[in-house]
């Protein structure tokens, strides 16, 4: 039997918009099912579906540990986390949002 792989992961909706943070066994799955807005939920109602960052990890456990740990972060925190791991891909998009009030967006992969 093989290892299986744990993802944390962000998701965003557009520049200023609203952050969405989950956990899943299949990360492409799950992104592909926020992006078809297959079930009724909180990214659904938002348009939630853009990948803007990932974590990966060994064991759910842990995942489900950090998930909970990013989610108690505040709004800046959760940015500058995202801005870290992808220098260039958000440059523009944090700068532009920053002068309207709120931020978020990319995509990256850590390894715990």
């Amino acid at each position: 039997m093989g290892a299986r792989s744990y993802y944390v992961y962000i998701l965003a909706n557009r520049i200023g918009g609203t952050l969405y943070i989950g956990v899943t066994n299949d990360l492409v799955r799950r992104v592909y099912e926020h992006r078809q807005k297959q079930v009724e939920s909180f990214t659904k109602k938002y348009g939630v579906d853009r990948l803007v960052y990932f974590e990966q990890f060994d064991d759910a456990e842990n995942a489900i540990k950090r998930e909970k740990r990013l989610k108690r972060w505040n709004r800046a925190w959760k940015i500058r986390l995202i801005e870290e791991h992808n220098p260039n891909l958000g440059r523009s998009v944090f700068e532009h949002s920053r002068r309207i009030g709120s931020r978020h967006h990319t995509s990256s992969v850590i390894r715990r």
